[in-house]
């Protein structure tokens, strides 16, 4: 028979077991979610990058023909030049200064792009170029992806969060370092959809 001594030691010893095993498990899910959410950011990444990388054909393309719309082009490339020399990394994710001034870039660049996409109304012959058919498409995809991407963060961004704030889960959190990471949001005037098809 054993001593009570014994059960109680075995009784704290097994609670004390389950608490680890629970904090364990805590720990990795939140390593887990932190890992998705840097994946989720790259890809948001990758989809402005494409349009970023889209941005020279196409001012090219129209300054074949409306060679007098300077101020727009200067505006557009400008825009891009801004939204691709910040620095991005997924630390940026926790700095809502670096965050705000990364999405500013990406909103101006979407305004000019909207205002150079504009200009091709008043350009027939441009409407109807392959090339510049060819890149709207393209950007427009890239808008939609970009879209996808951003709500696909959110999403798993809403999930961290939530995880993190959650007791008893937010004790774990606080010991680990994981911090509440900002959301994607909309710039002013973006209730307002672009034109992309003409």
């Amino acid at each position: 028979m054993k001593s009570k001594g014994a059960i109680i030691g075995f009784s704290i010893l097994g609670i004390f077991s389950v608490l680890i095993l629970w904090a364990v498990g805590s720990y990795n899910s939140l390593v887990t979610l932190n890992e998705s959410t840097i994946s989720a950011w790259s890809q948001v990444q990758n989809q402005y990058q494409r349009r970023a990388d889209l941005v020279p054909n196409l001012v090219e393309t129209v300054k074949g023909f409306a060679k007098q719309e300077k101020s727009t082009f200067e505006s557009v490339v400008s825009a891009r030049s801004k939204a691709t020399q910040i620095t991005v990394s997924s630390d940026m994710l926790n700095n809502p200064e670096a965050f705000k001034k990364f999405e500013n870039a990406q909103s101006e660049l979407s305004s000019s792009l909207g205002r150079l996409l504009a200009i091709s109304e008043n350009y027939p012959n441009l409407k109807s170029n392959e090339n510049f058919l060819a890149l709207q498409s393209q950007l427009e995809g890239t808008e939609n992806r970009i879209s996808i991407e951003r709500r696909r963060f959110n999403d798993l961004i809403q999930k961290y969060n939530t995880k993190i704030k959650t007791f008893p889960s937010s004790l774990i959190a606080s010991y680990g370092g994981f911090a509440v990471k900002n959301y994607f949001e909309a710039s002013p005037g973006s209730e307002v959809v672009p034109k992309i098809q003409f």
